[in-house]
């Protein structure tokens, strides 16, 4: 369309914003956050880098200003912003962020206190002599160039990065939807994995661990055990404890001190002085008298003096569990594989590493090759000119022009245009005999070298080998001892150690109350064969959950949003018997519109556990029981909804149970848990039923031997029946008929497996309950309406039935 301001192209606003989206997506992924799995180096440290070495500020040059290198950087390769630029060049200088710096400065760089560095024109830099491998053979065609932004020049796609960078400097980057967090790790052990790599292709990931032990990074530290080493080398991810290095002094009097000597990675060690003294102050921690800073050039000292009667251990497992002095590492091994994002293990890191080696050996080798071809061409026929030198002189002196005498030679002895070029640059002192024999051994060593490269590019173990003592020789240059210690023992110590053990009963009212209760309250105090009052409940409440369990145990809570709270069972409020309990909304940060569904008490995320979920539209899924062993306090997602489901019902499951699910409209099918594969947490899952339009799920409960399916209506009828009924079928079916559906009896509101001697409570929406035995529930088959269980007023209906727990 075109109007008076000029064309108009209509467009589909939605795939403009996904196309856009994509592009911006792509070029954060792509060129700005993550790394090449090669050179281990995002574009703005790779183009500091280029542009360091086309300064020529190698480490036996003088130091330049940083500000000089940041424009240089800035105005060929990387226009995104001079503080960015600088920021990168910074943090390739430190010694505490890089467990080998790639930069060399001069100046202030910041420190681990997180001061600032001092502006670009104060601070100088120059390549560090690790920098020079990065960058060795370069301008041998050994690595791929492209047009810079404007195309005025050229800049390499990666390094050759003679070091295995990635691994020994890690990476850590936020792109679109990805992340990347790669650990440091020690020289000398990456060379040495690399070099058993090439030695057998065939090694083990297991093999590769011994070789590699884990992270080593600039600060020190302490690993905490090896499973989350293992997990990220052999999964791409993994969480990996690290603590602080400190020791127990005595300092006289009595007392003892603590002294903090290196910090977990990346730990502001004054922010971390300043969280202590708070904590003090809020006498979250009770035992410290004293709080100094004694570091010095020589190293990091903090020291925190106890009183008399505290216990180191008992304020040290306080410090861990408040303070950065324990962390954990999440790694992320995600690096860019042929300009792909893609997590990696540690021997496909490897393998990619020494792929990219192969190439820049290959490629070097054959600039080599080509340039001593050239070269032996033209010696040739300079000896060939020397051998006919009275000839050669005559010809040339016979001729008119240079073009005359070049086209001449040509003729009279073979020779190409570049060896008749190369007569008649010829100087004068290359005719004395010395010049000869010069000649002709340049001519004997240019055939050696020839030969050498030629049998280097047919033999693929030859450029193996180069690459080993390439990397051996870079192992004896920059190798050195690793810092970070690895301890095989696990997190120990967590403050609840400090809570004694006991056995515990928590309950969970429908209107969402709980409370903590010792078992011996319950056992003391039983009598004849009904128990005792376990909650003081309002009048339209009722226990719902009842679980025995111990103080240091778990509890997961999950919402009908999909998302899964975690509580240690000591961070449920004790309460009396009679109590009514503390309102989950006051201990879980639950939304206005969020109610918890489920609950599930965990002793231990073990693997070989698996929660089983359903939601209202008929999805299932089956997620690890282990994956949800990391859940904050503020929550995680479980499931991922469509819009408009929600979570109905959880259960903890074995892997092999089988569940049935109940519809409102009275339908249900019978299926093995089986037929659903694990799913990570995040995921959707996939159907378990195939409803109706207007039909939806209202409950899911496991088969339990000899069970019976017990269904409640809306209008409270009710009946019971066996669960031989419910033949097995396969996942994603109709179902089969559960209940007969009327108006009378109105919709499905609950199901559940039962046996005869539990008990249900009904509830009304009037809040009105009835607690009933289940063997009072007639015994019927599938497609019955079933009996009336609760009389209920005009306009009132049933909404919710729960088995009543047995207490005690």
């Amino acid at each position: 369309m075109t109007t008076s301001i000029g064309k108009v192209i209509p467009v589909d606003i939605n795939e403009e914003m996904k196309n856009s989206y994509l592009d911006y997506a792509m070029s954060v992924i792509v060129g700005r956050a993550l790394p090449d799995v090669r050179d281990g180096l995002k574009p703005v440290q790779r183009r500091i880098l280029y542009a360091m070495h086309q300064l020529g500020l190698t480490p036996d040059r003088p130091h330049r200003k940083s500000a000089h290198i940041v424009g240089e950087v800035m105005s060929k390769f990387h226009p995104h912003g001079d503080m960015a630029i600088y920021e990168a060049l910074v943090r390739m200088a430190q010694d505490f962020a890089s467990r080998y710096p790639l930069v060399d400065g001069h100046g202030n760089f910041g420190s681990v206190d997180g001061d600032a560095p001092a502006a670009m024109r104060y601070t100088e830099a120059r390549m560090s002599r690790l920098t020079e491998a990065m960058l060795a053979d370069i301008e041998k065609n050994t690595v791929d160039f492209v047009p810079n932004y404007d195309g005025s020049t050229e800049e390499p796609k990666v390094l050759p990065s003679r070091v295995p960078n990635l691994l020994i400097n890690g990476s850590s980057g936020i792109a679109v939807g990805m992340a990347t967090n790669i650990p440091p790790h020690n020289l000398g052990e990456v060379v040495d994995g690399v070099v058993r790599l090439i030695d057998d292709p065939a090694v083990s990931d297991e093999e590769l661990m011994e070789i590699i032990k884990g992270p080593d990074f600039p600060t020190g530290g302490k690993i905490m055990g090896r499973q989350g080493i293992r997990d990220a080398y052999l999964t791409g991810r993994g969480a990996i404890k690290v603590r602080a290095q400190v020791a127990v002094e005595k300092i006289g009097g009595g007392r003892s001190a603590i002294i903090i000597r290196e910090l977990p990675f990346m730990v502001n060690k004054a922010r971390l002085i300043e969280k202590i003294a708070e904590l003090v102050r809020e006498k979250k921690i009770d035992g410290i008298v004293d709080l100094r800073d004694e570091s010095d050039r020589h190293g990091m000292r903090v020291v925190i003096e106890l009183r008399r009667d505290a216990r180191p251990k008992v304020i040290l497992n306080q410090l861990y569990k408040h303070t950065q002095m324990q962390e954990t590492f999440g790694v992320i091994m995600l690096a860019l594989v042929d300009g792909q994002p893609q997590v990696l293990t540690l021997k496909q890191m490897l393998e990619q590493y020494l792929a990219h080696q192969k190439e820049v050996v290959v490629r070097r080798t054959r600039f080599d090759l080509e340039k001593a071809e050239a070269r032996a061409h033209i010696v040739e026929g300079l000896r060939i000119a020397l051998d006919h030198i009275d000839e050669v002189v005559n010809t040339i002196r016979s001729s008119r022009t240079v073009d005359v005498a070049r086209r001449a030679l040509m003729e009279k002895f073979g020779l190409t245009e570049k060896q008749a070029q190369a007569i008649l640059d010829m100087r004068l002192q290359r005719l004395t005999g010395l010049e000869r024999e010069k000649l002709e051994e340049e001519y004997r060593d240019l055939l050696q070298k020839i030969a050498y490269y030629r049998s280097v590019l047919a033999d693929e173990r030859k450029v193996l080998q180069i690459i080993k003592e390439e990397l051996l020789e870079i192992r004896e240059k920059f190798a050195d001892p690793r810092r970070t210690v690895i301890s095989d023992e696990e997190v120990a110590l967590e403050e609840e150690d400090l809570i004694p053990e006991k056995e515990v009963v928590i309950t969970v009212t429908h209107q969402g109350y709980t409370k903590r209760t010792p078992l011996d309250a319950y056992r003391s105090q039983r009598r004849g064969g009904r128990g005792v009052t376990a909650i003081g409940t309002k009048e339209e409440d009722f226990v719902r959950h009842l679980f025995i369990t111990s103080t240091h145990h778990y509890f997961l809570f999950f919402s009908n949003r999909g998302k899964a709270y975690r509580l240690k069972v000591h961070e449920i409020p004790e309460a009396n018997r009679q109590a009514k309990g503390t309102a989950l909304v006051n201990l879980l940060p639950l939304e206005s519109d969020e109610r918890i569904t489920a609950v599930i008490p965990v002793r231990e995320f073990s693997p070989g556990s698996y929660l089983f979920m359903v939601t209202r539209r008929g999805v299932v899924k089956k997620t690890n029981l282990e994956v949800f062993a990391g859940t904050r306090r503020d929550g995680l997602i479980a499931i991922r909804l469509d819009e408009g489901d929600e979570l109905v019902e959880v259960k903890l499951t074995t892997g092999r149970e089988e569940v049935i699910l109940g519809t409102r409209l009275g339908l249900a099918i019978r299926f093995a848990e089986e037929e659903v594969h694990p799913y990570g947490r995040t995921a959707r899952g996939v159907k378990g039923i195939d409803l109706q339009p207007q039909d939806e799920i209202v409950a899911m409960d496991v088969v339990r031997e000899d069970g019976e399916v017990l269904v409640v209506t809306a209008g409270g009828y009710g009946k019971r029946t066996p669960l031989s009924a419910y033949r097995r079928q396969s996942r994603g079916g109709k179902g089969i008929v559960n209940a007969k559906v009327t108006e009378r009896n109105g919709p499905v509101v609950a199901m559940q497996v039962v046996r005869p001697e539990e008990e249900i409570m009904l509830i009304s929406a009037e809040g009105v309950i009835i607690r009933l035995k289940v063997a009072d529930v007639p015994l019927t088959g599938r497609a019955a309406q079933g009996a009336l269980l609760m009389r209920l007023a005009p306009g009132d209906k049933v909404v919710a039935a729960a088995r009543v727990p047995l207490e005690g």
